[in-house]
């Protein structure tokens, strides 16, 4: 709303949050409720970030004050062996809850930004230590077998449960906030850039794959001891293309010509004497392609939530994108990079199968889109913004809110009744800031939490250093 200039409704939804209660009722009438658990990240997510958001951008005491009291009642979540936080809390009860006895990378390891300006804004060590453990956690990860942070995590002595790997869904946010807490943090925190910058060594290497025929770039789930490729996409992992423009747009150009650094003999083998770079730009614009094939494929205009991609044979046996990239720059002739190039539907040779038809109202592709007009000032990703939006007007636009489709491979093929509190936050939130000319967020003083709730920028200051116990990284 503030971000809109929507002030008469914004005042009205301070009023709103003023008189509201988050502790959490042991009423009868919890005994109704469809759902009596409610998971901690997604509280943590949107109604933690979304008040520390909006106090960030209206100075009004009383959301800074609900968010501190909103951490209070969550803080029993983070009493496990190794301070990961628990799924979340039964409302019935109002006792923490757990859902077995591991958790995803992006439950665990998606609150630290929330924690962390909320310890700056209230000089409460408390918060900043529960954001600080998540960390220390990650840090004692041996990545020698998966090269990256793996999916599952034991709650009570917080060590990888298996070795499959994912930017999908239950690990997005936790490579996310990487970047994203380097970023908030000034630039100083150098473990979690390293993390970021050997996350996408790794990603580069072994998760990226492009489709015999059609060549579409996508990045792919890698299974267990074995190390099996999925060879399928997610709407979920179209968040990632935007991170990579993220990181080209806002890292110094340092961080790039030193990355050879830290690779390892492999991905040395593979990546040396690449622009790093550039690599990581092509590798947006290409992955931000195919999520919008994903959309420009269907009769509705939508994305499906998940597709099965064709296996790889040649010219690239291997199927891996980077293979294919060393090709083209040893034999390319003034073409595109391969998967970078649009790729409209021909003789109907997808390259894909569909596996699930569902479009959830999701913001990652409309994000990515952002972020890659961000970066590269490229029109034609507001032109696709655009298209997404007249789709979303024409199928999914109800009387009186707007519903996920149950089928995006024909028009009125039918809706969800329900709409997911992200669609407001998340997907109309970029789909207007991409058609802005000034943006009222900039990147280089705002950090936008996985929920699409922007932080200002800090650095800790010496006392708060010392009443954190913050090191020098």
């Amino acid at each position: 709303m503030l971000l809109m200039g929507l002030t008469e409704q914004f005042e009205r939804a301070m009023a709103f949050v003023s008189q509201s209660d988050f502790t959490i009722q042991r009423a009868q009438s919890a005994k109704l409720h469809m759902n009596r658990e409610v998971s901690f990240f997604e509280t943590a997510i949107r109604y933690l970030g979304g008040l520390l958001s909006a106090y960030a951008l209206s100075n009004e005491a009383v959301f800074l004050q609900k968010a501190d009291e909103l951490a209070s009642i969550l803080a029993p979540a983070f009493d496990t062996g190794s301070g990961f936080p628990r799924f979340g809390f039964d409302i019935l009860t109002g006792l923490p809850v757990d859902r077995g006895i591991s958790g995803s990378l992006a439950e665990v390891a998606s609150c630290q930004l929330e924690y962390a300006y909320l310890a700056r804004l209230t000089g409460k060590k408390e918060h900043y230590d529960r954001s600080a453990k998540i960390f220390d956690n990650l840090r004692q990860v041996n990545l020698s077998e998966t090269g990256m942070l793996p999916k599952s995590y034991g709650l009570m002595n917080g060590e990888p449960l298996d070795r499959s790997i994912s930017v999908g869904g239950g690990s997005d946010s936790g490579h996310e906030y990487l970047l994203k807490y380097y970023l908030l943090t000034g630039q100083k925190d150098d473990w979690s850039l390293d993390m970021y910058m050997r996350t996408i060594n790794h990603v580069m290497t072994k998760m990226l794959y492009v489709t015999p025929r059609r060549g579409l770039l996508y990045i792919t789930d890698i299974y267990g001891f074995r190390d099996t490729p999925a060879y399928r996409m997610e709407h979920l992992s179209c968040f990632f293309p935007g991170l990579l423009a993220l990181g080209v747009h806002t890292l110094p150009p340092d961080v790039f010509s030193n990355a050879h650094k830290g690779f390892t003999p492999s991905q040395a083998e593979k990546l040396s004497g690449h622009d790093v770079r550039d690599l990581h730009m092509w590798a947006a614009i290409g992955l931000g392609e195919t999520c919008w094939r994903m959309y420009a494929d269907e009769a509705s205009g939508l994305s499906p939530e998940l597709i099965a991609m064709r296996f790889p044979t040649a010219p690239v046996p291997s199927g891996l994108w980077v293979d294919a990239f060393t090709d083209w720059k040893v034999n390319g002739t003034g073409s595109l990079p391969p998967g970078t190039e649009d790729k409209p539907l021909m003789d109907n040779v997808r390259d894909y199968e569909v596996s699930n038809r569902n479009y959830y109202l999701r913001p990652e592709t409309v994000e990515s889109m952002y972020l890659l007009w961000k970066a590269t000032g490229d029109e034609l990703w507001r032109d696709r913004g655009w298209v997404i939006f007249e789709a979303l007007e024409k199928e999914a636009r109800t009387e009186v809110a707007y519903a996920p489709l149950k089928n995006v491979a024909v028009t009125d093929g039918g809706q969800h009744d329900d709409m997911p509190s992200f669609f407001l936050a998340e997907t109309l939130k970029y789909l207007y800031l991409l058609f802005l000319d000034e943006d009222p967020v900039p990147l280089d003083k705002w950090v936008y939490n996985t929920e699409a709730h922007p932080f200002p920028i800090f650095e800790w200051s010496s006392l708060e250093k010392s009443n954190f116990n913050i090191s020098e990284s």
